[in-house]
């Protein structure tokens, strides 16, 4: 999660039916196939965890330090030119940041303060990775920056109510600012501290505040795809694309609003006319503990 400065990798999963976990993952081959992007984060979380870097200045100079390493060791390998006896021991973290240089992983980088964002924004200069700015609590300040650098945006509209100082200048506002600076916008909710059933209400929120509707749907579908490498499968209705949808009440932006429907590669997986599909939308984690229970009696968990 956000408490370290170099998470590790992440892997994209897709809710289809599936008897283990290799059965959800977008990517078709989990041993050589990158499956998902790298999660890094800075700012107050990580700063306390081991190995402790105390302030912002020494978590971007670790965070140098990590990239210049890998960049070393992509060099002995490049030098060793495929000769066994040539080749450096092998590192299975450098191996992972070599995906982030070499633009096969998309870096998801937590992070609140605009100087902080600053920070993910000249690291990413530096050494020519692919990132995603992650809830940008204020993103609205340096927007200009962020456009210039060509960096999209995935931001949080209600983040740590009354908790968090990182986040007491999250604006509702944000959504507008970045969509006129020319920043890909999108949308995620952070569950534990912002509900996933309140996802819809963000670019609603963002609507009311001076975000366009369009860019406001696009921010929760194919914008969204795009941060992830999988606008080629999802994130709008196209020929040739996984036919995953839902159809809704009414207006996606209308707090009236519910999911009548969920179709996944073309499969109906939810049905709100289904008392026990209904569950799902109004019965908490007691039903997904309920539902995972059977599963494991059914030997469907490995």
């Amino acid at each position: 999660g956000s408490g370290h400065l170099m998470s590790g990798q992440t892997v994209y999963v897709k809710l289809r039916k599936g008897q283990k976990i290799d059965d959800l993952l977008y990517c078709k081959d989990p041993l050589n196939d990158v499956c998902g992007g790298m999660k890094m984060a800075n700012g107050t979380n990580s700063l306390g965890e081991k190995p402790r870097s105390g302030t912002r200045a020494k978590s971007a100079a670790m965070v140098r330090e990590l990239y210049i390493k890998a960049q070393e060791y992509q060099k002995k390998i490049k030098a060793a030119n495929n000769d066994p006896e040539k080749m450096p021991e092998r590192n299975l973290q450098m191996e992972a940041l070599m995906q982030v240089l070499d633009g096969k992983r998309i870096v998801q980088h937590h992070t609140h303060r605009h100087d902080d964002i600053m920070t993910v924004i000249r690291l990413s200069q530096e050494f020519g990775f692919r990132v995603v700015i992650q809830h940008g609590s204020e993103a609205w300040k340096v927007a200009d920056e962020i456009a210039k650098a060509g960096i999209p945006c995935s931001i949080i509209m209600i983040d740590s109510p009354g908790g968090k100082l990182e986040a007491v200048d999250l604006r509702y506002e944000t959504g507008a600012i970045l969509e006129k600076a020319g920043v890909d916008v999108a949308f995620h909710t952070d569950d534990g501290i912002t509900d996933s059933r309140l996802f819809l209400r963000s670019p609603a929120l963002a609507v009311r505040a001076g975000m366009s509707r369009g860019k406001a749907l696009e921010s929760v579908t194919l914008a969204a795809a795009r941060m992830l490498d999988l606008a080629d499968r999802v994130g709008s209705l196209e020929k040739g694309k996984d036919a995953d949808f839902i159809i809704l009440s009414g207006d996606p932006l209308s707090v009236y609003t519910h999911v009548e429907e969920t179709w996944v590669e073309g499969l109906k997986l939810f049905d709100r006319s289904n008392p026990e599909d209904r569950k799902y939308s109004v019965g908490g984690y007691e039903v997904f503990r309920q539902n995972v229970v059977a599963h494991e009696a059914e030997g469907g968990m490995e």
